[in-house]
């Protein structure tokens, strides 16, 4: 008998901006926010709402810039998610200061942050690029 362990499920992507960087990264980012706001101290329910809030517009106005047909409204939609992205980032810097998670994970969660922060700037500037004259 073989133990060979049943092989994964690949499931299918759907939608455009599944198959983007910048959405698997914003997706993998929510799932470190939760770890980090698990280690909030109770008190902390507007930083955790925040922070959640946060976190789940950056991934959603990626999915809905991306699969937006008007130029315009995909910049803005980008340029949300952008922000979203540096919201978040300020709220792990204040849990940072204030040592209410553990350092590595904050570590982890800014530096992918930076990644899609710097991914989404240069999708807003090509998004630019790309309007009507």
């Amino acid at each position: 008998m073989s133990s060979a362990a049943p092989a994964p499920l690949v499931r299918q992507m759907y939608f455009e901006f599944e198959k983007l960087d910048v959405y698997q990264a914003a997706l993998e980012f929510i799932v470190l926010v939760d770890e980090i706001l698990e280690q909030l101290p109770a008190g902390y329910s507007r930083r955790r709402n925040q922070l959640r809030g946060s976190a789940d517009s950056i991934a959603d106005n990626i999915a809905e810039g991306v699969g937006e047909f008007a130029a315009k409204e995909r910049r803005r939609f980008l340029r949300i998610s952008r922000r979203s992205s540096l919201e978040a980032a300020s709220q792990l810097l204040v849990i940072q200061k204030q040592k209410q998670a553990e350092a590595a994970l904050l570590d982890r969660a800014l530096r992918l942050l930076h990644r899609i922060v710097s991914m989404l700037t240069k999708m807003c500037l090509q998004a630019e690029d790309r309007r009507p004259t």
